[in-house]
């Protein structure tokens, strides 16, 4: 099991100067690539949903994912649940995921002017206007999307059920 999980590491997980070889590779073969970012933190319906729909916008999904260091910085202490590899391998194991990449910046703006994106989602609970690097894409001639948003799916909704299921059994 640990060399089949490796082999999808190797395959999906991407450096930065990895990632920028691939999306020249398939800008060149004509292929639309789609980007998101997010913490992915405990992988659910909502995330499962969202991905589905940004993968079918164009023809290779790029999901760039916060540092566990970012992520703690972000959401406070005791944030990640899951770490940073296993978020990835949890994101590797989905077929229409083609890309991961682990960013260590507040934003991924210098990730999207590097990789230069045809279409860039986030969830429906952001508003085009805030997205990070919207900007920047919609200039280069590509996209900008708001997909989507599954209400009562999110990583900190699940989080204070379970601390909440863990009190009540006290």
């Amino acid at each position: 099991m640990d060399s089949l999980l490796n082999e999808l590491l190797n395959n999906k997980v991407l450096s930065w100067d990895r990632a920028i070889e691939s999306t020249e590779v398939w800008k060149k073969e004509r292929k639309k690539i789609v980007f998101t970012n997010g913490c992915f933190d405990i992988l659910h319906p909502g995330h499962l949903c969202y991905l589905m729909e940004a993968a079918s916008l164009g023809d290779k999904l790029l999901v760039a994912i916060n540092s566990d260091e970012i992520i703690t910085e972000l959401k406070g202490i005791g944030r990640p649940v899951n770490n940073e590899y296993f978020r990835s391998s949890m994101l590797a194991s989905l077929y229409f995921v083609d890309g991961i990449i682990v960013f260590n910046d507040d934003t991924p703006k210098s990730l999207i002017l590097s990789l230069k994106p045809d279409i860039l989602v986030k969830g429906g609970d952001y508003d085009l206007t805030t997205i990070v690097g919207s900007k920047e894409v919609i200039e280069q001639g590509g996209s900008v999307k708001s997909l989507s948003y599954i209400s009562g799916y999110s990583t900190s909704a699940i989080i204070k059920k379970i601390q909440k299921s863990f009190v009540n059994e006290l």
